[in-house]
């Protein structure tokens, strides 16, 4: 347990920051809804949602044995009629989110090597040092699953606005009437078809191996 209340508070603000991104790149684009509704904050009591933010990472957690966590937060409410331009105001609401996990992801990888630097200067802070860095080795994880998640293009995924953008006319009309039954292939194939998943985030794996790889130099011993 004490492990994963060091995860739980890198995850909230990841799909925070995550929201926080969608509201402020729609207010850009001439939406105010997520703003007059008071979800343009990084503040996350409007954010976090009891059930995806809290509930179901504990319960992953467990079941896990400890190994693996995730979660999201209340999607931000989008009206994209209010676009100055629909397509391209869509695509970048829709992208940005992930973008924001992205950039989240390499801050966490930067602060990684820093406390490392640090914490190998100063011998009496190394035990809280590495659980720092712990926190943050952890972040450019979460950050990264975030990203490469809401990439596949299953509504209500952002990934689905960025694939409906790309498909003729007609095509897209036929795969958004489809969208509707989006949340439930998304749980089905969650729970039926994990190699499926673990195909589909290959980036993440890859990604987070690479770091740990270039970052090695800078790991402390954990405490």
């Amino acid at each position: 347990m004490a492990e994963f209340l060091l995860v739980l508070p890198v995850l909230l603000l990841s799909v925070v920051a995550h929201e926080y991104a969608h509201a402020w790149t729609a207010y850009r684009q001439g939406d105010p809804t997520a703003y007059q509704l008071g979800r343009l904050t990084l503040d996350p009591r409007v954010h976090i949602d009891p059930v995806m933010s809290v509930l179901v990472p504990i319960a992953l957690w467990l079941l896990s044995h400890g190994t693996f966590t995730f979660g999201a937060a209340k999607p931000v409410p989008v009206n994209s009629r209010n676009f100055r331009n629909y397509r391209r105001g869509d695509l970048i609401v829709s992208s940005a989110g992930i973008v924001m996990n992205l950039m989240l992801a390499a801050v966490c990888a930067i602060v990684f090597a820093l406390i490392g630097l640090i914490g190998a200067q100063v011998q009496s802070a190394t035990s809280v040092a590495g659980t720092f860095q712990r926190m943050a080795s952890v972040g450019m994880q979460i950050n990264l699953l975030l990203a490469f998640f809401n990439l596949v293009p299953i509504p209500p995924l952002d990934g689905s606005h960025l694939f409906y953008h790309a498909l003729p006319p007609a095509w897209g009309a036929k795969y958004r009437a489809a969208g509707r039954y989006g949340f439930l292939v998304l749980m089905v194939t969650l729970w039926a078809a994990p190699g499926v998943w673990s195909v589909l985030l290959w980036p993440v794996h890859a990604l987070t191996d690479l770091a740990h790889s270039a970052l090695g130099r800078y790991t402390l011993p954990m405490p």
